[in-house]
C-alpha cells in the first residue's frame, strides 16, 4: 500500500505481524534510515538485526524469505534491513510476499527509484507492504530543518544563515546534521548555552555553499563534453559549491530525461515528448535537453543514476575523498555519453 508519512510512522510504531515490507525509498536516505529506526524501537532494545545488501538478495532471492522466516537464536523478535536495494531485489521481494509464512518484518531502505519501478509497483499494490518516498525537503522547507537541526545544537539561525547551510548541503539531513555539529563546537554552542551562527562562523570554517549556476555543468556531462565539464568543474570548485547539490542536480536531470523517454517509447517524437513536460522543462533548457533525450538510452540512464547516487554515499562516507570520486564519475559519464549518438 502506498503511505503518507503519517501511516508510515504509525505502521513502523506498531510493527504488527500484518505488514511484512515496509519499503522505504526516496531521494531523502537520511529520513529513510531514521524511519527504519522506529521499527527497531518499536521491537526493543533486545531484537535481533539482520543486514543484507540489495547485491547479496539478487544472488540468492529465496534468502529473504527464509530470514523472515527464521526464528531468533535467542527466542526474541527479529527484524531485517535491506540497504543498497533497487528492482535487482524485486524476485526476493515476491518470495518475500508469497511465502506462507514470514514472522519477521523486512525494511527495505532504497535510494532514489524511477516512477515505473516494479519494486514500488509490487509495494504500493500488495496489502502486507507499504512503501513510502521520501523527498528531499525544498525551500522553506529545507530552511526549517535546518533551524531544528541547529536549535537543538544549541545554536540559533537566522533564515538567511539557515538557508545557506540548507543549498550547501544539498537539504541532505544526514549532512546538513553534520554540518551544524562541526559549526556548534566553532562557536562553542550547546543545549545549554545558546550562541548564535552567522555567516562570518559559516565564512571561516565553511565551504561557500551558493549553490551557483549547475545548467552548463549538467549539460556538459549529459552533452558528453568533457573539456567543458573540465572548465565548469574548475569554476565551480573555485567558488567552492559542495558536490551533493552538483549530484541532486545531475539526478534530476537524469530522472527528467527518464520521463520523457518514456513518452517517446509510447510513440511520440522527441520534440513533442520534449513538450509533454511541461513546465518541467525551461523553454532555454529544450534543445540542450532535446538532444540528451535522443542521446541517452533507459539501460544507460539507470547506469548514471546508479553511478552517481554510489558517489553520494561516498561522499557522506568521506568527505574530501568522496569530492574527489565525483569528479571521477562525472568525467566518465561526460566520456560515455559523447559515445553515445
Amino acid at each position: 500500500m502506498k503511505a503518507n508519512r503519517a501511516q508510515m510512522e504509525r505502521a513502523l510504531d506498531e510493527a504488527k505481524d500484518t505488514v511484512r515490507l515496509f519499503l522505504l525509498y526516496g531521494p531523502d536516505e537520511a529520513t529513510s534510515r531514521d524511519l527504519s529506526g522506529r521499527l527497531a524501537k518499536a521491537l526493543g532494545a533486545d531484537a535481533e538485526r539482520t543486514d543484507l545488501t540489495g547485491a547479496a538478495l539478487k544472488a540468492d532471492p529465496a534468502r529473504l524469505a527464509d530470514e523472515a522466516a527464521s526464528i531468533s537464536l535467542f527466542g526474541g523478535r527479529r527484524y531485517i534491513r535491506v540497504e543498497s536495494a533497487g528492482d535487482d531485489v524485486l524476485a526476493a521481494v515476491e518470495a518475500l510476499m508469497e511465502a506462507p509464512a514470514a514472522g519477521n518484518p523486512v525494511a527495505i531502505i532504497a535510494g532514489a527509484l524511477r516512477k515505473d519501478s516494479k519494486l514500488v509497483k509490487l509495494a504500493e499494490s500488495h496489502p502486507a507492504a507499504l512503501a513510502l518516498n521520501s523527498y528531499m525537503p525544498e525551500g522553506q522547507a529545507a530552511d526549517r530543518l535546518a533551524m531544528t537541526i541547529g536549535r537543538d545544537l544549541g545554536l540559533t539561525l537566522r533564515p538567511d544563515v539557515a538557508h545557506r547551510i540548507a543549498v550547501g548541503t544539498g537539504a541532505d539531513r544526514a549532512l546538513m546534521a553534520r554540518e551544524l555539529e562541526k559549526l556548534a563546537l566553532y562557536v562553542d554552542a550547546a543545549p545549554d548555552r545558546p550562541a548564535e551562527l552567522d555567516h562570518a562562523a559559516l565564512d571561516a570554517l565553511s565551504a561557500e555553499v551558493d549553490e551557483g549556476d549547475l545548467g552548463p555543468l549538467v549539460d556538459a556531462v549529459l552533452g558528453g563534453r568533457p573539456k567543458d565539464l573540465d572548465q565548469e568543474l574548475a569554476r565551480l570548485g573555485a567558488s567552492g559549491v559542495a558536490p551533493i547539490p552538483i549530484l541532486r542536480a545531475l539526478l534530476r536531470r537524469l530522472h527528467l530525461l527518464a520521463d520523457i523517454r518514456s513518452a517517446v517509447a509510447g510513440g511520440n517524437s522527441v520534440e513533442a515528448a520534449v513538450e509533454s513536460a511541461g513546465r518541467a522543462v525551461f523553454w532555454k533548457d529544450k534543445p540542450a535537453i532535446s538532444s540528451q533525450v535522443a542521446r541517452w538510452q533507459p539501460q544507460a540512464i539507470d547506469r548514471a543514476v546508479h553511478r552517481l547516487l554510489e558517489a553520494e554515499r561516498a561522499v557522506k562516507r568521506s568527505g574530501a575523498i568522496g569530492t574527489v570520486a565525483v569528479t571521477e564519475e562525472l568525467l566518465a559519464i561526460a566520456r560515455a555519453a559523447a559515445r553515445m549518438r
